[in-house]
């Protein structure tokens, strides 16, 4: 439905009762714009509570999920930001460790 060429994930914590201007101001800060056909993701500090802006080249899409039980994996990276592969987000939104998938996954040593 929606055509997502890039997912950006924010690593610092985000309120979830922030609406799409706060939102779309955060991408701007953190990632300097929204670009058309990329998805940002934002948690909140507990990791139970995702959002996801995406911009679809004519407007701007809000979504929200929230776990009822467990946390989102999420990264503790020191940069800011992190891009993920499509399989990455699928396993992220149901809460499985997705840092195992796409290029972290390659087995380079025997």
């Amino acid at each position: 439905m929606i055509r997502i060429d890039a997912v950006w994930m924010a690593v610092e914590p985000m309120d979830m009762r922030a609406g799409m201007d706060t939102a779309l101001g955060r991408v701007v800060k953190v990632f300097g714009a929204a670009r058309p056909h990329h998805a940002y993701l934002f948690a909140n500090r507990r990791a139970n509570r995702l959002k996801v802006l995406v911009h679809d080249g004519l407007g701007i899409w809000l979504a929200a999920r929230r776990l009822h039980r467990g946390r989102f994996v999420w990264s503790d990276s020191s940069d800011p930001t992190i891009s993920l592969a499509p399989e990455q987000l699928d396993a992220l939104v149901i809460g499985l460790p997705w840092r195992r998938l796409g290029e972290a996954a390659t087995i380079t040593l025997i």
